[in-house]
């Protein structure tokens, strides 16, 4: 499943706030409350790499996922373009 960043300024309050869905969709402002703000900005989440020691892990969230990205490790890389060069190159279904 798609997994996303979202970024939201408060239409009201113009306070920022950022939470992470499976989806771009709208949220309510945990400052005042307002409702239905759309983000103003997304960062999509499904596919990352992580660095972990001397390694590079390709992860992605599953089309399973529901709650959280559930992220699962597709492979280690020994440097980061060959992580993202490996994301590239697979399927995200």
């Amino acid at each position: 499943m798609a997994w996303f960043l979202n970024f939201y300024r408060c239409a009201r309050c113009k306070k920022i706030w950022t939470d992470e869905w499976s989806c771009t969709c709208d949220d309510d402002c945990p400052h005042c409350g307002a409702r239905h703000m759309s983000p103003f900005n997304s960062e999509d989440l499904t596919e990352l790499v992580a660095q972990e020691g001397d390694e590079f892990v390709a992860i992605r969230s599953p089309a399973s996922a529901e709650l959280g990205p559930d992220y699962r490790e597709l492979g280690r890389f020994p440097t980061r373009a060959q992580a993202e060069e490996f994301l590239a190159s697979t399927d995200s279904t």
